[in-house]
């Protein structure tokens, strides 16, 4: 095991189970007046709302490619608790979850100084009052200290328009983990609302980056996805990149120079056990689990080419899926499904987007658009693969079909890259370097709106999104 692994994370505060139990009611006519905010697929390009109240119905239909969503009003005030501790967890509960919402770009708070009446979780809502204010949602929630360092949290999410309760619940959880509750909560109404898969229930991975441009110092670090709870996994003594998340549990795939010559070593995080994956000659890198993560992808470089290789982590047999000499095969990712591969390689000239099947046969060009292309990294929901382009010098993070088709730019600056999908393949998270070398992490919309900074005590680079916590 390596020295410098942290092993307080094991027991991270993010990371406390959580017991839940929820109920939603079956959608009803008038349920929702302002509420269903239904993302299509992107194919149609458009998000239809359904307006209804008690005397009429209308129809909105509102384009977000020209980024004309307008955010959704909702209400959520202090969940209220007994005691002076559960008052201020109710608070900050509140606060989470709004926060995730805010950042989705899909909804706005209302200020509590507009509500017409102090909710109690068991009160039904005068309807008429959060119409008043345009209430499209309504949340009211109960913290109860429950003992042994344990919490129940019980909520309610109403429809005022259409004067029914959409959803309730109970979550019971340590303490530590009350932002997992209010993440959790938040998942709850961000799927009631638009019909997209929850995200907010999860971690990211990210290089930890300090020090001066020429001695830098890389650690591999671990953070809740609105970037609270950092914690550092190395001590900086190795230089770390590219680490990458097993979907189905707890495990980080990632590049180490703890023996100066780039290796692929696998982290469980629920252990702190680490161990090398294959001993390669020469130089191994830009490693991904497969789906189901019983094999990983990555990039091998000796006598002068790289080529992609694929390993059974359970009995270490190794399969060369590519075989070419003077040429650059890299940034290897799976489909969902784990039937393909997209990846990068200079074989026709310049760097390009490929995909090939999962043996390595079929390979077929799919990026054209000009310019050169990197990190290619597949959406959970298999539509689209996004990935870094540069052209006349400037750098963008795109998105495009698996057949090349459907090419669009999300952002542009001096220098964006290394994309990686939320689980519901909706937002996208990469690295933005500025001219001075600072590197910060930021957030967009698969429909190009929504930028926002993700704030890390200090610079940031090479994200990657877990998959969704659950119940763990």
């Amino acid at each position: 095991m390596m020295k410098n692994l942290h092993l307080a994370m094991l027991k991270a505060e993010s990371y406390y189970p959580i017991s839940t139990t929820i109920v939603i009611d079956s959608m009803k006519k008038g349920m929702l007046s302002v509420m269903l905010l239904r993302l299509f697929s992107l194919s149609s390009l458009s998000v239809l709302l359904i307006l209804w109240n008690n005397i009429s119905i209308a129809f909105v239909e509102i384009d977000i490619t020209q980024g004309n969503v307008e955010p959704i009003p909702v209400a959520i005030d202090a969940f209220k608790g007994h005691t002076e501790g559960t008052k201020a967890l109710g608070a900050q509960i509140a606060d989470v979850m709004i926060g995730d919402l805010q950042n989705s770009g899909l909804f706005r708070r209302l200020n509590k100084a507009a509500f017409l009446e102090d909710l109690a979780l068991t009160q039904t809502p005068a309807f008429q009052n959060w119409r008043r204010i345009n209430a499209t949602i309504l949340v009211v929630g109960h913290v109860e200290d429950i003992g042994n360092d344990m919490l129940k949290v019980d909520f309610k999410i109403w429809d005022p328009f259409g004067e029914v309760l959409v959803g309730q619940g109970t979550h019971k959880a340590s303490t530590k983990a009350w932002r997992r509750i209010a993440h959790k909560i938040a998942d709850q109404i961000y799927k009631k609302m638009t019909g997209e898969g929850p995200y907010f229930d999860t971690r990211v991975l990210f290089i930890a980056e300090s020090g001066p441009q020429d001695k830098r110092i890389k650690r591999l670090a671990i953070m809740d996805q609105d970037g609270a709870n950092i914690r550092m996994l190395t001590d900086g003594r190795d230089l770390v990149l590219t680490p990458r998340f097993d979907m189905k549990s707890q495990k980080v795939i990632y590049m180490s120079y703890k023996h100066v010559v780039p290796k692929v070593y696998i982290l469980d995080l629920n252990t702190g056990i680490q161990r090398l994956v294959g001993d390669f000659p020469g130089m191994s890198f830009a490693p991904r689990f497969s789906p189901d993560g019983n094999y990983a992808i990555m990039s091998v470089a000796k006598y002068g080419a790289t080529n992609l290789y694929e390993v059974d982590l359970r009995s270490g047999v190794v399969n060369q899926l590519t075989s070419d000499r003077a040429v650059i095969n890299t940034s290897p990712s799976y489909s969902p499904d784990g039937k393909r591969i997209t990846f990068n390689s200079d074989r026709g000239g310049g760097r390009q987007l490929y995909v090939m099947n999962r043996d390595g046969s079929g390979i077929k060009r799919i990026s054209f658009g000009g310019g050169t292309y990197a990190t290619p990294v597949w959406s959970p929901r298999g539509d689209y693969i996004a990935f870094t382009k540069i052209r006349g010098g400037t750098f963008y993070i795109g998105v495009m079909r698996a057949d090349g088709s459907g090419e669009r730019l999300l952002t542009t600056s001096w220098l964006d890259e290394g994309p990686t999908w939320s689980p519901n393949g909706r937002v996208i998270m990469f690295t933005r370097q500025r001219i001075s070398g600072q590197s910060s992490l930021y957030a967009i919309d698969v429909t190009g709106y929504h930028e926002r900074l993700i704030k890390t005590p200090g610079d940031a680079s090479d994200p990657a999104w877990s998959p969704l916590l659950g119940a763990n």
